[in-house]
């Protein structure tokens, strides 16, 4: 296993490249024939990707942007609006490259605007995720749980590197785009053991992703599906497909490392569910997500 370093735990912003989030989530409006239906460009490059397939996170936080385009060129009013939830169906995998994104807004009120988007490629809908847009919390919970106090705010030095050639980073290849790390003491799997079906990381954006607010909020959102399928640290090894993810969004993070926590309520013998909780810097809840998807089968 591959230990975090120094370097790598440093704040992200030395590479040339310190935007490569903002490219995920960058739109381009097309023309469209239906008045109902927005339509807008979209590009996955590699690197967000896990395996040789777009990760899920991402074409979440693709179509939030899209839909976000969407409503503020419907309503200006609602610029304050932010994609707060998302329940997401995953048709078929996409391949890396050029995408299409058809949004149609379903409903534009005063506290909550709906909306619908379909990413499209080869002209088939690949992901269709329905959205609430409302207004983002910008002041201190009332209450909070207290449950997860024990994670350290950023990698501590025996943390799981996800670089170049190391167990992880031959598989995440979102981490050429955004710093990432796994707890050592929660990650059974990569040493072939098994244990609690749980998993904790940190993950932070490139610094030009983190500077752009609605940029860091996508991550955050994507964030939300960054853990490996917690069945892993039970045995059950492969491709687990998504049949369905619902991501909240509850604020913009605080500027550092989110914390990432992964949980289950069951694994069956064909599905399990999984919670994802993202923390920011300052310990707030930023994002969740909770996602059934199916056991991965032996070959």
């Amino acid at each position: 296993m591959t230990e975090l370093t120094t370097t790598d735990a440093e704040r992200p912003g030395a590479d040339v490249d310190d935007a490569p989030f903002s490219r995920a989530c960058g739109v381009t409006e097309l023309p469209s024939d239906l008045p109902d239906v927005g339509r807008y460009r979209g590009f996955i490059e590699a690197t967000w990707t896990i395996g040789k397939k777009p990760h899920g996170g991402t074409l979440v936080a693709g179509s939030a942007a899209a839909a976000t385009a969407r409503l503020r060129a419907a309503d200006p009013g609602r610029t304050d609006m932010f994609a707060i939830a998302a329940s997401s169906d995953f048709l078929g995998a996409p391949e890396p490259g050029e995408v299409e994104y058809q949004v149609r807004i379903r409903k534009i009120g005063r506290q909550i605007c709906l909306a619908d988007t379909d990413l499209v490629q080869g002209g088939r809908t690949r992901v269709h995720t329905a959205f609430t847009f409302g207004r983002l919390d910008d002041a201190a919970p009332v209450y909070a749980r207290d449950s997860y106090t024990d994670m350290p705010v950023e990698p501590p030095g025996d943390a799981i590197g996800y670089e170049p050639g190391s167990p992880m980073g031959r598989i995440v290849n979102v981490a050429q785009g955004a710093s990432v790390a796994m707890d050592r003491a929660w990650a059974h799997f990569l040493d072939g053991e098994q244990g609690e079906p749980r998993l904790r990381l940190w993950i932070r954006p490139r610094a030009g992703d983190e500077r752009d607010p609605d940029v860091a909020a996508y991550f955050a959102m994507m964030a939300g599906d960054m853990s490996p399928p917690v069945p892993m640290n039970l045995g059950h090894f492969g491709w687990a497909p998504t049949v369905q993810m619902s991501t909240y969004l509850r604020r913009r993070p605080a500027p550092g490392w989110l914390r990432v926590i992964a949980t289950t309520h069951e694994v069956g013998e064909r599905m399990f569910d999984e919670d994802q909780l993202v923390l920011d810097a300052t310990g707030a809840v930023v994002a969740q997500s909770r996602q059934l998807a199916l056991i991965p089968q032996p070959q």
